[in-house]
């Protein structure tokens, strides 16, 4: 039995001070507490936790052992709100296919191409001040 295994009275929602390895040794002290307290219950303590009886912590701890209180978590899981993983929106995006873009004559027909437009400005690309 684990060390830190042992019943406990439980009082106004907090751990009391009481505390034995048998149940029927707490028993006395419940009854007295309850007469003042009824809402004063006793529980079992084990793995950090408050547990109904010895038996619940064990299934816990063979479930544990097995890894089948992990099955239902698929390989995405992710602890938090959103289940997915934080690194894919910088994994790269199927998206238009590698090579030469496709030209659009009718987009900007009315405006002089870009190589034309520097000639006319100069090599500093003109604008004021500049000769």
């Amino acid at each position: 039995m684990p060390r830190y295994a042992y019943w406990t009275i439980i009082l106004d929602g907090g751990p009391t001070a009481f505390r034995a390895r048998q149940r029927d040794d707490l028993l006395p002290t419940l009854r007295q507490l309850q007469s003042r307290h009824p809402d004063a219950i006793m529980k079992w303590f084990q793995y950090g936790r408050l547990w109904e009886s010895p038996e619940a912590a064990q299934i816990y701890s063979r479930l544990r052992r097995t890894g089948a209180l992990y099955q239902t978590r698929g390989p995405d899981w992710r602890p938090g709100g959103e289940h997915r993983d934080p690194r894919a929106r910088f994994k790269k995006k199927p998206g238009r296919p590698k090579g030469p873009r496709p030209t659009h004559p009718k987009r900007h027909a009315d405006r002089p191409a870009a190589a034309d437009r520097r000639r006319r400005r100069g090599p500093h690309g003109g604008g004021k001040g500049r000769p």
